[in-house]
């Protein structure tokens, strides 16, 4: 007997080991994730904590939480074998932040001023019902086929698609939903909020308020190596600026993301490892970056509140749109972009149309260009905070074909040589799902 206690203690003693050595120091990101999840999808979406265990959480390590969501106070906590609690609080108007000890949850805040669309207009240029258009070029059996195909049948959960819409000529021709959501969804696009952020270059560049190829404005860069790197380099992830980001462990995108108060600092405070224009990195702590230069263009944080939404998001109607803020007040805009699959679409039609929407044009045409050139350090597969088909990672996908893409899978896919939008939504991304199979037989479909 007591040689079985005594192998059981050290079995037990080991294992503490090999717990504090590999998975003790996660608990913070863990908890983390899972507290702000629950209150984004129970808040923004106001998805059951059954919901969302099951579907945005069932991520390794991510299960190991037990989260308690607090209707009167607005806000998730998460815990691990009741270890590091985190909590993340829901505000009106800036959705979820999660938050440390050090947040004054009585501070006074502000909230963007929204000014959403109200005419009697159809889909894309109104929030009515799209009149019902059929093509004749259309092969609709190949269409439906493909987009079912893309979803999971009964039971199975391998290709986790939550939604597909596909526009062509500015018409719906196909759209589906999994179970448990609807065209009022709002769905998490994560990094293609990063295109969200570019785009908002592009509306400073059309106002001739900003030069993205002079060295970017920040002033602790002055006396160093740094100071020649331009918002251009930024943009196209090109700084040279070190980065680790991998979201399966302890790096710098998942601390910021987890444990930073103002994400728009830590990129910032990196050394140069390159020059510039020499080496493409993707980091989402540039993207951060990027809203913090954003909001030193404004005298004011509710300017630099409003400015997201008056001068772009609520210009085009995506009324659903919310994106989400740092402790701090800085838009996370590498991340949190919140919408419903039709508003996602229809910032992929702005750029469809060259920045035009309805007759307006919001972004220069010259803009939705230099966007969807590739840098010349990416290999073809990058531009300015968008991904690009120039390299044929989806080799039977037309090449001109770019791209907002997130973690999971969720893709506005824009394919200026079809008239085409293809906005795909789900749990699994290239090359669990066959995102080369769906894109190339829906434009297969197209002419019969």
């Amino acid at each position: 007997m007591k040689k079985i206690f005594r192998l059981l203690s050290i079995a037990l003693f080991l294992f503490l080991i090999y717990f504090g050595y590999s998975t003790y120091p996660k608990l913070d990101l863990i908890s983390g994730f899972s507290s702000k999840s629950m209150a984004s999808g129970h808040f923004i979406d106001n998805r059951t904590q059954e919901t969302i265990e099951k579907g945005d959480n069932d991520i390794n390590m991510i299960t190991l939480a037990t989260n308690k969501i607090d209707e009167n106070q607005k806000c998730a906590t998460a815990t691990v074998y009741g270890l590091k609690e985190r909590k993340a609080i829901y505000r009106e108007g800036l959705g979820v932040t999660l938050i440390n000890d050090d947040f004054d949850l009585s501070k006074p805040y502000l909230v963007p001023k929204r000014n959403k669309l109200n005419n009697n207009l159809p889909f894309p240029y109104g929030n009515n019902e799209p009149k019902d258009t059929v093509f004749a070029t259309i092969d609709y059996a190949k269409l439906n086929a493909t987009v079912a195909n893309a979803f999971d049948k009964k039971g199975a959960v391998k290709k986790r698609t939550r939604s597909i819409l596909v526009i062509y000529k500015n018409k719906i021709i196909a759209e589906k939903y999994d179970t448990g959501f609807t065209k009022n969804s709002k769905i998490l696009g994560w990094s293609m909020t990063k295109s969200i952020t570019s785009a908002l270059f592009g509306v400073l560049d059309k106002q001739g308020k900003f030069d993205i190829y002079k060295p970017a404005p920040i002033p602790e860069w002055a006396n160093d190596e740094r100071k020649i790197i331009t918002t251009n380099d930024l943009l196209h992830m090109n700084s040279g600026l070190e980065w680790e980001e991998q979201y399966d462990k302890i790096c710098d995108a998942t601390q910021m993301l987890f444990q930073a108060e103002d994400m728009t600092r830590v990129q910032l405070e990196k050394p140069a490892v390159y020059k510039p224009n020499t080496h493409w990195n993707y980091s989402s702590g540039t993207t951060n970056l990027l809203s913090g230069i954003l909001r030193k263009q404004f005298k004011t944080q509710q300017e630099y509140l409003d400015f997201w939404y008056a001068a772009f998001i609520d210009k085009m109607g995506m009324n659903s749109m919310l994106v989400e803020t740092d402790m701090k007040g800085h838009f996370v805009g590498s991340s949190y972009g919140w919408a419903t699959t039709r508003d996602w679409a229809k910032f992929g039609l702005l750029y469809l149309h060259k920045g035009n929407w309805n007759g307006e044009q919001i972004l220069n045409e010259s803009w939705v260009k230099y966007t969807a050139t590739p840098t010349n350090t990416s290999n073809g597969q990058y531009g300015a905070q968008f991904w690009l088909n120039a390299g044929r990672k989806f080799p039977d996908v037309p090449k001109d074909m770019f791209y907002c893409s997130g973690y999971q899978g969720q893709m506005i896919a824009v394919f200026p040589s079809h008239d085409l939008v293809i906005v795909r939504l789900g749990l699994k991304e290239d090359p669990e799902f066959d995102f080369n199979g769906l894109l190339s037989g829906i434009v297969e479909s197209l002419n019969k």
